[in-house]
């Protein structure tokens, strides 16, 4: 089993993009003092909610939560090179492992994408040889649910290309849930690294089919002919939840019809799902997000739906901005933004006085805090990579 010997989740650039990193080093410096900080909090939360028997985090998607906690604790900014692994983490790799079902996914009863997708992310990022087939069986599973509906081989259904949480009999698919299947499918690459002829017999996602589904997502008429696609500028380049449903706004176009708006948290995980599929940086569609999301650039609300989603969608950020190696944000109005300052005291500035962090608006089990304390120590301990 060959994996790289970096973090799986970090794609970080180094170069700034408006030339102004060095004077920033100094405040840097500071603001990294007290990042690690507000980690070693965070983990210190985490771990006081971690269950002793079992090792899981969460009662409500354990698989899932769990995965997010590993995650958190291996990207820990306070870890050197050679620390051995957290007992946190080897105690909670072992509830997925017992979590690990025949058909390989990795899931208590339901959402068997969505929970199998963190697993093998988070597993990969702690990887065993022992572990290997387990990953292996896992991402099988996930290639194998991308969606083909109606007439088999063609794109001919919405949904077509597409993975959603899959317990729905195979008619959802999300950008939310392709974002993070993807992201697992891509990173486990690397298993096959040493397979030799062997990984020719492994099964492969239908990557022209995922961009499809991933541009039907986006509002961008020039890529995208379906009717709900917006007709105001503002919404141009963004994107919404799936092809026939959105979790944000509508309005009317001038011909009467009616668009879905796009907003923000969705719109990163769009930018980061054209990575992880193949895109590069100049593909119109990719400059496309990149200009929406610039333009709605904010760390006070997720863009198109407030405090909803606040959380995923600062943890979606992070991972996105980073793949993408955009150090600066230059705004509409001609602002250039030190993103990863921004952010970084905006969420040290939100946590609580336990460590944790927790949204007030609990769409989307915001209101967990353990939930959301993953999302935050993701985002941190990616931007400390380059901050």
């Amino acid at each position: 089993m060959k994996l790289p010997a970096l973090l799986l989740t970090i794609t970080l650039g180094t170069a700034s993009l408006f030339g102004q990193a060095a004077t920033q080093a100094a405040r840097h410096e500071s603001l990294k003092q007290e990042l690690r900080l507000g980690v070693e909090r965070g983990l210190n939360f985490l771990r006081s909610k971690q269950n002793g028997e079992t090792g899981q985090w969460g009662d409500s998607e354990p698989v899932a939560i769990t995965a997010l906690g590993i995650i958190s604790f291996m990207l820990d900014p306070n870890r050197k090179a050679g620390d051995p692994v957290p007992a946190e983490v080897e105690k909670a790799t072992k509830f997925l492992l017992s979590n690990a079902k025949p058909d390989g996914g990795i899931y208590v009863k339901a959402r068997g994408n969505y929970n199998t997708a963190l697993a093998l992310t988070a597993l990969l990022l702690n990887p065993k040889p022992e572990n290997e087939e387990v990953m292996l069986k896992a991402r099988r599973y996930l290639v194998t649910r991308q969606l083909d509906l109606d007439e088999k081989g063609k794109q001919d259904n919405p949904l077509d290309g597409g993975i959603g949480y899959g317990d729905d009999k195979g008619m959802h698919a999300d950008m939310s849930n392709m974002v993070f299947a993807l992201e697992a499918i891509h990173y486990s690459e690397a298993l096959l690294a040493d397979k030799g002829d062997a990984a020719k017999n492994e099964p492969k996602l239908n990557y022209a089919a995922a961009i499809d589904f991933i541009q039907r997502c986006q509002n961008r008429p020039e890529s995208n002919k379906s009717s709900w696609v917006s007709k105001d500028p503002d919404d141009a380049g963004g994107f919404i939840y799936n092809p026939v449903e959105t979790r944000g706004a509508k309005v009317e176009n001038p011909d009467g019809s009616i668009a879905l708006r796009s907003y923000g948290s969705i719109s990163y995980a769009g930018l980061l799902s054209f990575i992880y599929a193949g895109l590069e940086k100049d593909d119109p569609r990719v400059k496309a997000v990149i200009e929406w999301l610039q333009n709605h650039y904010t760390v006070e609300e997720n863009p198109g739906l407030g405090a909803s989603g606040l959380y995923y969608y600062f943890h979606t950020m992070s991972k996105a901005l980073s793949t993408a190696d955009i150090d600066f944000i230059k705004t509409k109005d001609g602002k250039v933004i030190d993103w990863r300052a921004d952010l970084t005291g905006k969420l040290l500035s939100l946590q609580k006085g336990d460590g944790s962090w927790a949204n007030a608006e609990g769409r989307w089990m915001e209101s967990d805090p353990v939930l959301v304390t993953s999302y935050i120590l993701m985002a941190l301990g990616r931007i400390h990579q380059t901050l």
